[in-house]
C-alpha cells in the first residue's frame, strides 16, 4: 500500500524537542530573524529590525509511494556560515558577487531534510529529499501570510493547466482584495504598509514544476504547483489542450533539491542590486565558457522586415539579411536574428524559405565578424533536439531563440534544461521566448542568454500597454528573477497623445531618451535592437550611442528608486567606464546624480538627455559632452516618460 508521507521539521539553536516550540536563525547583519515554530507541522515568520513581514506560514511537501512516515526520525541540525566570493561568468549586476548568509540545515533519518538561510536582503528555504528508490511529490505547501493591507503587482492569470506565456501586464493591487479566481506567475513583488519592498520568487529550478501563488484568506499567498502533463494535443503548430494530468507534480529518482523558496527584502533601490535569485541558481556547468560572447542583436520582426533605399526587394531573402548584417558589422553589433518566417515551415526548421541562402548568409556574417541566431518552434525541437543542433552547429549558427513553450509543469522544465545543456555542447547561445521567468538556469548554463516571460516591446504594434508606467514597475517585479528579453530600440517615438499601435510601422512610447535609458537600466545579456536598419542609419548618432552601451557590467550601484515611479542606476564596464541612466514614468521629473561612485579623478560625461521639447516631440534629445570630478553632483532631468543616460570615461 502507497503511504503519503508529510514532513514535519523540528528546529532548536540548542536543544531539540518533539514539543510545539519556536527556534531563531538571523542574518549575518542581524536586522532579520527567521522564526521557526513546530507545532505538528512546520511554519516560518520573519521580521525585520524588529517588525513582522511575514507571519507564521505553513510549508510542507507530501510524497507519495515510500513505506516510511516523515518526522518519526529527527537526526540532527546543522548549523553553518556562508561566505564566498562567486564569479559570473555572464555577469548582468556584478562580475564577483559576495554570498555571505547563516544557513541551518536539519536531518531526518528518514531521507528528508530542510535547507535554511538568512541573508541581510532576503530569506530562503529549500527540501532536500534523499531516497534510493523513485518517488512522486504529490504536492508542496508553500504560504505567505504577508502584512495587512500589503499590495502586490499581480498578473491576472486564469488557465487552470497554467498554459502561460508569463506575459501579462502586471496591475498594483490590495491582497485581500485580489480574489480566489486569479493566479499569479513569478516573481511576485509586493508592498508591505510600511513601505518595504518584499519579493517572491523561486530559484534552482531543476526537474520541477514551477510554482504559482493565488491569493487565500486575508493577505496570504499560497503556492500552487502544476501536475504533470502526462498527455496533451496539437491545437496548432504551438498551442496545446492538456488531455491528461498525473496525480502529483513531480516523479523523481534517488536523491534531489526541491527549489528554493526565495524571499528577498529591502526598500526599492535596494531591489535593483539584489542577487538571491542568481546566488541560489545552482553551480555552473562544465568548465569552458570561453566561446560564449554577450552582445546586441539587429532583430527584424518588430520593423515587420521594412528596409528602404535599398535596390532589392525587402523580405525573407538573402540580400535582406546580409543588410541587417552589414548594418551590425557597421555598428560593432554581435549578432543578427532571423525570426519566425525563415524555415521551410515553422515544423521544418532545418531547410530554410527558397530565396533564403541560410549557409551563404551565416558565412557572409562569419566574415563580417557577425553571428546569425535562429528563430525556432518549441514543438520540432521537442521531437528531435540533438539531430537540429546538430544540423545547426554544422551550419556555424551561433544560437537559438526558441520559442512559445507556455507550459509550466515538470516536463517542461526538463526540456529547458536539456535545451540549454545540449546547446552548450554545441556552443550554441539561447534566447527562451514564450517562456516562464529565469530560475536559475542562466547560472549553471551561462549560455541560457536571456528569456522573455514579460510583456515587452513587441506589444507596441498591437497595443498601448507598452508605456514609462509599465517600464517603472518591470526592474521591480519581473527582472528580480533575472535577465529580461524587452527588446528596445526604438526610432519612432511617442508622446502619450500621438501614440497609435502600427504592426508595419512601430513605434514606441516616452522619449528617444527613455529608449537608451532602457539599455543600461534593463538586464539581459543578449540586448536585442529592435528597429530596421533604415531607420537607425537615418539617425546615426542615437545608434552609434546605443551600440557603445555594453550587455554585461561589473559593478551596479542603485541611487533612487520608486516602483512604478522612477529610477537611477549606475552600471560599471569591463574597460572601467561607467554609465548611469535615470528613467521615468509619464510624470516629469529631476534629480540628482551624485557621482561619488566614480571614486577618484576627473571623468568626461557624454550624457543622451531628452531635448527641451520632448514633453511634446518625444525624439527631440541632445548629447552633451562635459568633464566632472567624481564626487560632483549632476542634474537628472526627464520629460514626461523620459530619460537620461551618461557615458563616463576617466580623464
Amino acid at each position: 500500500m502507497r503511504k503519503l508521507i508529510t514532513l514535519i521539521a523540528l528546529f532548536s539553536l540548542a536543544t531539540f524537542s518533539l514539543t510545539a516550540r519556536d527556534f531563531l536563525l538571523k542574518s549575518p547583519d542581524g536586522s532579520i530573524e527567521l522564526i521557526f515554530s513546530d507545532s505538528g507541522s512546520l511554519s516560518w515568520s520573519v521580521n525585520r529590525n524588529g517588525a513582522t513581514i511575514l507571519e507564521p506560514s505553513v510549508i510542507d511537501i507530501n510524497i507519495n509511494s515510500l513505506n516510511k512516515q516523515a518526522g518519526e526520525s529527527f537526526r540532527e541540525v546543522k548549523y553553518s556560515v556562508i561566505n564566498d566570493i562567486i564569479t559570473a561568468t555572464v555577469p548582468t549586476k556584478y562580475r564577483w558577487i559576495q554570498d555571505c548568509c547563516n544557513q541551518m540545515t536539519v536531518d531526518y533519518g528518514d531521507g528528508l531534510s530542510l535547507i535554511f538561510r538568512a541573508y541581510d536582503n532576503g530569506v530562503a528555504y529549500r527540501f532536500y529529499l534523499r531516497y534510493s528508490d523513485g518517488f512522486e511529490v504529490t504536492s508542496e505547501t508553500s504560504e505567505w501570510k504577508l502584512p495587512a493591507g500589503s499590495k502586490a503587482y499581480w498578473a491576472n492569470e486564469k488557465n487552470p493547466d497554467y498554459i502561460t506565456h508569463a506575459e501579462a501586464f502586471f496591475k498594483e493591487r490590495v491582497i485581500e482584495e485580489i480574489g480566489y479566481d486569479t493566479y499569479c506567475y513569478l516573481p511576485v513583488s509586493i508592498k508591505t504598509p510600511d513601505g518595504l519592498r518584499l519579493v517572491i520568487t523561486e530559484s534552482d529550478l531543476v526537474d520541477y514544476p514551477n510554482m504559482m501563488l493565488r491569493a487565500g484568506e486575508g493577505s496570504t499567498l499560497k503556492a500552487e504547483f502544476p501536475h504533470i502533463i502526462d498527455e496533451y494535443e496539437m491545437r496548432t503548430d504551438r498551442d496545446v489542450t492538456v488531455t491528461k494530468l498525473a496525480d502529483c507534480i513531480a516523479r523523481c529518482e534517488g536523491v534531489r533539491y526541491c527549489p528554493w523558496r526565495i524571499l528577498c527584502i529591502g526598500d526599492d533601490r535596494e531591489l535593483l542590486e539584489n542577487t538571491l535569485a542568481w546566488q541560489l541558481g545552482g553551480d555552473e556547468t562544465y568548465g569552458d565558457w570561453s566561446w560564449l560572447k554577450p552582445g546586441k542583436i539587429s532583430w527584424e520582426w518588430w520593423s515587420a522586415i521594412n528596409v528602404f533605399g535599398v535596390d532589392f526587394k525587402a523580405g525573407v531573402n538573402t540580400d535582406t539579411y546580409k543588410y541587417f548584417i552589414d548594418f551590425a558589422a557597421q555598428y560593432g553589433l554581435e549578432y543578427i536574428l532571423l525570426d519566425e518566417g525563415w524555415s521551410a515551415s515553422t515544423l521544418n526548421i532545418v531547410e530554410a524559405q527558397p530565396d533564403l541562402n541560410l549557409q551563404e548568409l551565416i558565412d557572409y556574417g562569419k566574415s563580417k565578424g557577425v553571428g546569425v541566431v535562429l528563430w525556432t518552434l518549441w514543438t520540432p525541437m521537442m521531437k528531435d533536439l540533438e539531430h537540429i543542433l546538430d544540423v545547426y552547429a554544422e551550419w556555424g549558427v551561433s544560437g537559438i531563440k526558441i520559442d512559445f513553450m507556455q507550459m509550466q509543469d515538470q516536463n517542461m522544465v526538463r526540456f529547458y534544461e536539456r535545451v540549454a545543456s545540449e546547446c552548450a555542447k554545441r556552443h550554441l547561445l539561447v534566447d527562451y521566448h514564450g517562456a516562464y521567468k529565469p530560475a536559475g538556469l542562466h547560472r549553471r548554463y551561462p549560455n541560457a542568454m536571456t528569456f522573455e516571460g514579460v510583456h515587452g516591446m513587441e506589444h507596441d504594434k498591437d497595443s498601448a500597454d507598452i508605456s514609462p508606467d509599465h517600464d517603472m514597475v518591470l526592474p521591480f517585479t519581473r527582472m528580480v528573477a533575472g535577465p529580461m528579453d524587452y527588446t528596445p530600440g526604438a526610432v519612432n517615438n511617442a508622446t502619450k497623445d500621438d501614440y497609435n499601435p502600427l504592426w508595419y510601422h512601430p513605434m514606441s512610447q516616452g522619449t528617444r531618451s527613455h529608449q537608451v535609458a532602457l539599455f543600461v537600466a534593463y538586464e539581459s545579456p543578449l540586448m536585442m535592437l529592435c528597429d530596421t536598419p533604415s531607420k537607425y542609419y537615418q539617425a546615426p548618432e542615437y545608434v552609434e550611442y546605443l551600440a557603445k552601451i555594453p550587455t554585461v557590467w561589473e559593478q551596479t550601484v542603485a541611487q533612487e528608486a520608486e516602483a512604478g515611479e522612477y529610477l537611477l542606476i549606475s552600471r560599471k564596464t569591463s574597460d572601467g567606464r561607467w554609465y548611469s541612466a535615470g528613467l521615468t514614468n509619464w510624470s516629469g521629473r529631476e534629480l540628482t546624480l551624485d557621482t561619488t561612485f566614480l571614486g577618484e579623478g576627473q571623468w568626461e560625461a557624454k550624457i543622451h538627455r531628452d531635448g527641451v521639447n520632448a514633453d511634446t516631440w518625444a525624439e527631440d534629445y541632445k548629447i552633451e559632452t562635459v568633464t566632472i570630478t567624481a564626487g560632483d553632483e549632476l542634474p537628472v532631468i526627464m520629460a514626461k516618460g523620459g530619460g537620461w543616460v551618461a557615458e563616463f570615461i576617466k580623464k
